[in-house]
């Protein structure tokens, strides 16, 4: 059996949405800035995803623009605003567990003058509206949360901290990038300024992305170049991706009940499987804020890459953390801003489903797991170390504070 459980890494591009864009590499092929007919019918394209993108998240067409995937998006909402607003102040507010795409461009923000917080997060992921407000200035211009953390799935609570950031007349700014699709989001209803999204996280293929602007919000643009996206993001527009973009968005969030139901079921069984058959396992981030298909473990005593190795020996494809990290030997920073420690972070495992995934997969993989860390663990010498503190400790509970 094959299979894969690294969703949060890639998806696969689904039927529907290749089919959409199989016209826009050979037949409808025309440059969307060209006037003439090859142009208008890019164009016409371009245009329609645009709506079904801004028709997902309860936005307008012309605040949807399209960028090459959700990176840029990141760097350009923060940059962008943070340059727009400078005469405000150079203060921004960020968490310490964002995606690197976050947490890097404020980085590189600072050493141009500006000033960020990072609030830290609970054992549980979640940063509070109270944190945010003790947080902000009057010279605070940003305030960028992401909706969904990517490693271990907690969910933010984005409405209550955009009200707050409104409250104070703060720009807003979320990273949706894994959220898409698994939580009901409407920028309008939720005060969310700025939206970052991907398309290669629900089925779009890689390369697109987005950047949610609302109306009458200020912001320079990233790159300098040509008139594309209004003036805001020059670079011929990747037609046949942007097609597939607004086809995956619209299945993507046709139905997020449904979805979300099927996949918390099948997600909490391999949670309590894992949990009760499997000893010293510890599950990251909140047991139920959390993402739809995220599972997220420590194992004690071994080290997640060779779980890994083994998973893939028997065709299972899973990651043990942000995709964008895995040349690092570096513990997760989301796991240890959350207080995991380095030793069990280096043993962690993350699982995350689709809903292609099956109940008989999810068995497959538990199956597997009880297998390969038990073998792992009788190689260990942390393992054994570990025993021997029962032998002479007496309990376990004990052992684990030798």
């Amino acid at each position: 059996m094959r299979v894969y459980m690294d969703n949060g890494a890639t998806t696969r591009v689904t039927e529907p949405v290749m089919a959409a864009m199989q016209p826009y590499f050979c037949e409808i092929f025309g440059n969307p800035s060209s006037v003439h007919g090859f142009g208008r019918e890019a164009r016409k394209a371009v245009e329609a995803a645009r709506g079904q993108v801004a028709k997902a998240l309860g936005a307008q067409p012309r605040e949807i623009y399209f960028t090459g995937c959700g990176t840029e998006a990141d760097n350009w909402a923060l940059r962008g605003a943070a340059y727009a607003n400078i005469k405000k102040g150079r203060h921004i507010i960020t968490t310490n567990f964002e995606h690197h795409a976050i947490l890097h461009t404020c980085q590189q923000l600072e050493k141009e003058g500006f000033e960020v917080t990072y609030l830290p997060v609970d054992s549980e992921g979640l940063v509070t509206p109270e944190q945010l407000e003790a947080a902000i200035r009057p010279d605070t211009v940003l305030v960028s949360i992401m909706y969904a953390n990517n490693e271990i799935g907690t969910i933010e609570p984005i409405p209550e901290l955009a009200a707050v950031a409104k409250k104070h007349g703060v720009l807003f700014h979320t990273d949706a990038v894994q959220a898409i699709g698994h939580v009901e989001i409407d920028v309008q209803a939720q005060g969310i300024d700025l939206l970052s999204l991907s398309g290669h996280k629900f089925h779009a293929p890689k390369g697109i992305g987005a950047l949610y602007i609302r109306q009458g919000v200020r912001i320079q643009r990233l790159m300098q170049g040509g008139a594309q996206e209004r003036g805001q993001r020059p670079g011929t527009e990747n037609l046949a991706g942007i097609v597939g973009l607004g086809k995956a968005i619209e299945l993507a969030t046709e139905d997020i009940p449904g979805k979300v139901a099927k996949m918390t079921a099948i997600r909490d069984h391999m949670i309590a499987r894992i949990m009760d058959e499997i000893p010293y396992v510890k599950l990251n981030g909140h047991p139920t804020k959390r993402m739809c298909g995220n599972v997220n473990l420590s194992f004690y005593f071994i080290e997640s890459e060779s779980v890994l190795l083994h998973l893939d020996l028997r065709g299972i494809a899973a990651s043990s953390g942000s995709a964008c990290t895995s040349g690092s030997l570096d513990p997760s920073h989301v796991l240890l801003a959350i207080g995991v420690s380095h030793e069990h972070a280096n043993g962690s495992l993350r699982l995350s489903l689709c809903e292609e995934n099956t109940l008989e997969e999810a068995d497959y993989v538990v199956d597997s797991l009880k297998e390969i860390v038990e073998r792992l663990r009788d190689m260990s010498p942390l393992y054994s170390d570990f025993l021997k503190g029962v032998e002479t400790v007496g309990t376990e509970e004990e052992a684990c504070h030798i």
